[in-house]
């Protein structure tokens, strides 16, 4: 699992030094930053494309919920594994975001890394 590239999307910068920490915990990722669904598109649109991205779904600009949509239709979008994030978790939320193009959901505050290991070897190698 090192060696891939994480891609954070995360408006609030506290809670992604939090995530960037942790994952530097799991594992030897080059990680990319973005504050935004907008930013999170332009990263996802280099060569290469980071093999996770985690993303929080509710930022300014564009939201979570809009990134994973549009990154879903760039070529080569649909086989990017996206977990989102939110710290307003409510019920029927994970749903909404797996029927939005996710793959997988995770409530903030992160607090189990074993949760967030199991999550992201599924999902890369699948």
């Amino acid at each position: 699992m090192s060696g891939k590239r994480i891609l954070v999307v995360e408006d609030n910068l506290d809670n992604r030094r939090i995530l960037v920490y942790r994952l530097k915990r799991i594992g030897e990722f080059e990680i990319l930053e973005a504050s935004n669904g907008q930013e999170a598109l332009e990263i996802v649109k280099q060569d290469p494309p980071p093999d996770l991205v985690f993303m929080d779904l509710k930022m300014p600009v564009m939201d979570g919920w809009e990134a994973t949509r549009q990154i879903r239709k760039l070529d080569g979008g649909a086989s990017i594994p996206i977990i989102a994030l939110t710290a307003q978790a409510m019920a029927g939320d994970e749903q909404k975001a797996l029927a939005a193009g996710c793959d997988d959901y995770l409530a903030k505050p992160i607090v189990d890394l074993g949760v967030v290991r199991s999550k992201m070897e599924r999902l890369l190698e699948r």
